[in-house]
């Protein structure tokens, strides 16, 4: 959990994040994360009532903080999506849980905060239409799931094919990737793919998953990209976006690494992206 604190402290460092653009958002309530999620699960999470069995699927242990922390996150990325929709491009320091289900946790996903955002918005009337674009190297189970019956909304998940989760969904669109894939054969999926779909789709936002667990060196990705490779295709991402004058915001996705510094650094990359091009697109 520390790697968020450290993120935020890497980007303010960094000269990535001030006092005129960083944006704190409110606590969800549970009416509001009930557009994604079954009230009995939200409130057996709030109330700690949830089957021990059911809740080691998630992967951490329960505590007020991280209820809170969970319970303020997804409208991180709604706020960040309204930020996109507003000046053309933002970053949510967190984000990309996109394993949590309608009515149970995964994978260190409680809330899927990709799916609450689409479906916020599209009921809202703020977007007609949205691309959900997640390069998280887990395929993004629950977010296809959630969304499986809205049409308004695209998923496409690129991932390892043999890894987490062994039980997949069925996004819009998946692509399962070798394990060892190395960074020119991994972009040119992602370029082609892309493109494709901000012509198809024609979306009024993306929201972009910038999984960090592509790296090489990731503890449980299974792919083989380098730190350029990661950071060529997260710019490559955020291009496409803004030269089709299409809305993008990106939300961190998956990282798992001993060293939460570094950790922390590779998840800055989109950050560091987003604040390179930005300039270039007012």
């Amino acid at each position: 959990m520390s790697k968020f604190v450290r993120l935020h402290d890497y980007c303010q460092g960094h000269g990535l994040i001030g006092k005129d653009n960083l944006f704190t958002p409110p606590k969800a309530t549970l009416a509001e994360l009930e557009t994604a999620h079954s009230r009995e699960y939200l409130d057996g999470l709030c109330g700690q009532t949830i089957d021990p069995r059911a809740w080691r699927r998630v992967g951490v242990p329960w505590s007020e903080g991280l209820v809170e922390r969970t319970l303020t996150a997804p409208n991180g990325t709604l706020l960040s999506a309204r930020l996109a929709l507003q000046y053309g491009m933002a970053s949510h320091l967190a984000g990309g849980t996109h394993h949590a289900h309608y009515d149970f946790g995964s994978g260190f996903c409680i809330i899927n905060d990709l799916a609450y955002t689409a479906l916020t918005l599209l009921r809202s009337g703020e977007v007609n239409k949205l691309l959900i674009f997640d390069l998280d190297v887990h395929q993004g189970d629950g977010t296809a799931a959630i969304l499986a019956h809205e049409p308004r909304a695209f998923t496409c998940s690129i991932h390892c094919q043999k890894n987490f989760p062994f039980r997949k969904s069925h996004s819009d669109l998946d692509i399962g990737l070798d394990q060892g894939l190395t960074d020119a054969a991994y972009l040119r999926v992602v370029d082609e793919t892309l493109v494709r779909l901000l012509e198809e789709q024609q979306p009024d936002l993306v929201l972009y998953d910038a999984g960090a667990d592509v790296w090489q060196g990731d503890e449980l990705g299974h792919l083989n990209i380098s730190l350029d490779g990661v950071r060529e295709r997260d710019e490559r991402v955020l291009r496409h976006c803004l030269q089709r004058h299409t809305p993008v915001a990106t939300v961190i996705g998956g990282g798992y690494d001993k060293d939460h510094d570094r950790l922390a650094r590779r998840h800055a990359i989109v950050v560091e992206s987003a604040a390179h091009l930005f300039p270039q697109y007012l």
